[in-house]
């Protein structure tokens, strides 16, 4: 088979799109990641989490409804927005580098022994970066494809697992995180996403009607 008969395995385009024979694009592959937590804990480094993770959720956005009822018809606007909760699974190391980091947070944010709480949100919170990796490793240093900074972050939930004699599996620990924000960043910097600057449009009347500024 011709090299050139690979250009042709995708989805043929219209005449008036792009090049129809373009050939498919690259995906991004699931297993190429990597997380890390910054102000997490007070130990260091912090690092012992990053080894240790075994899947993460990538941010997911909902925006809230806001329904206008107009005589036969109703409009629909888009009202504010929430982050949904963030799931990470960690393998418990033998060590328990990775059970007394997740411990040390959740001291922080609340002392379990002394029943005394955090006076303030930023003497907890802590920051998770989030990156997709092309594959690279060793003397080829890694490109991160996309990248997810999140802000605001704490624990909303610990679940240490179970044991089992009847598994072959390692143990792991469950976090729960909540955050403020996220913002995203493709390949190359400044390439788009979640948080890049986009032109706002605004309306000449309440309608919205008029020229876009």
């Amino acid at each position: 088979m011709a090299t050139s008969s690979l250009t042709k395995m995708t989805v043929p385009l219209a005449s008036d799109q792009s090049n129809s024979n373009q050939g498919l694009l690259m995906p991004k592959l699931k297993y190429r990641f990597r997380v890390s937590f910054q102000n997490f804990g007070v130990s260091s480094p912090v690092t012992e989490l990053t080894k240790q993770v075994v899947d993460f959720q990538r941010p997911n956005v909902t925006f809230e409804n806001i329904d206008l009822p107009i005589y036969n018809s109703t409009i629909k606007l888009a009202g504010k927005y929430g982050w949904q909760d963030i799931t990470c699974n960690l393998r418990d190391d033998a060590g328990g580098h990775v059970s007394k980091l997740v411990g040390e947070q959740l001291q922080k944010q609340l002392d379990f022994a002394e029943m005394s709480s955090a006076s303030a949100g930023i003497d907890y919170k802590f920051t998770t970066v989030f990156e997709v990796l092309d594959g690279g490793n060793g003397a080829n240093t890694p490109v991160a494809l996309e990248t997810w900074e999140i802000y605001g972050c704490y624990l909303q939930g610990v679940n240490y697992g179970d044991m089992n004699y009847g598994t072959n599996e390692a143990a792991q620990i469950a976090l729960t995180i909540r955050f403020d924000n996220a913002l995203q960043n493709p390949q190359g910097g400044g390439g788009g996403g979640v948080g890049i600057l986009v032109g706002r449009t605004l309306g000449d009347v309440a309608t919205g009607v008029g020229t876009a500024q």
